[in-house]
Order: structure tokens, then sequence, then C-alpha cells
């Protein structure tokens, strides 16, 4: 009797421990599927503004859509330093709207380009990262500067 009340008590426990490994093993795949929530998707991730002059234009967009089902909101965007400088949307971006984060390099700077621009928000992806290159060369030999140079008045007279 001992034996046949161990048997089934070591059966008891066996089907007990499979039924929670099944369990554990379901939780992430179910955690996986979740309905709802922002998203944030971008139109281009990266900005190549190829080569360009020393104090060009160095501004540009990165437009972007909230493909989810809750309103987007942008909390922070951060250059990866002072010379990238983005400017983003402080209000909600409803489902299936667009927006633009606007970055602006600082083209004083001569040399190759390579930065990023890490937005952090409330969607499903909470960290996003996008990027900006190119290369700043200097002014051509003999181009007219861009602000003349100050000197001493000369009086006509």
């Amino acid at each position: 009797m001992k034996k046949a009340i161990l048997t089934f008590g070591m059966m008891f426990l066996a089907v007990m421990a499979f039924d929670v490994n099944a369990q554990a093993t379901a939780a992430p795949a179910a955690k996986a599927i979740q309905v709802g929530g922002a998203e944030i998707s971008f139109e281009k991730e990266v900005h190549d503004y190829g080569v360009m002059e020393q104090n060009g234009n160095g501004q540009c967009e990165f437009v972007f859509t909230n493909t989810g089902t809750e309103p987007l909101l942008i909390t922070n965007a951060r250059g990866s330093c002072g010379c990238t400088v983005p400017d983003w949307p402080r209000e909600p971006i409803a489902p299936g709207a667009s927006s633009a984060i606007k970055v602006k390099y600082d083209t004083k700077r001569i040399g190759l380009i390579n930065k990023s621009v890490t937005i952090t928000s409330n969607a499903e992806t909470s960290t996003k990262i996008i990027r900006i290159k190119g290369e700043v060369k200097a002014p051509a030999a003999g181009a007219t500067p861009i602000k003349p140079v100050d000197g001493p008045a000369i009086k006509k007279g």
C-alpha cells in the first residue's frame, strides 16, 4: 500500500512540475503578442549630407509616423555631441499621424560627420537612434568670405 501511495505521489508531482514548466514557457510568447500602444516608424533613419562646404546648411529632417494605436509622445531627443542639435514635437502624435524631428549640425568643423540622435518616447521600442553622416570641406581657394572682414573705416572727403 505504501508503494502505491508513493508511486501515485511521484506521478502527481511529475504532472504538476510539467504543468508549471509549460506555463513558464508559454508566458514569454504571450507577452510578445501585445496589442496596442504607440510605435514610431521613420521614413529614413540615416541622413547623408554628402560633401558640403564649411559653414554650409547643416539642417535636415527625419519624418516619422505613429504606426501604433495610442498617441506617441517623444520625451527627449539628444544629440551625440554639442554640434548636433535636435528639435522635436512636444505635443502627442495621434495614431496614423506624421511629424518630423529637425536636426541641425554645426558645419564650422571640417572633416567627416558621423553623429547620432537618441530619441526617447512612449513607443513599444522606447529608444530609437537616427544618424547623420557626410563630410565638411574647407571653402575653395579664392572663395568669397561669408562675412566681410571688419577694418578701419575710411573717411572720404
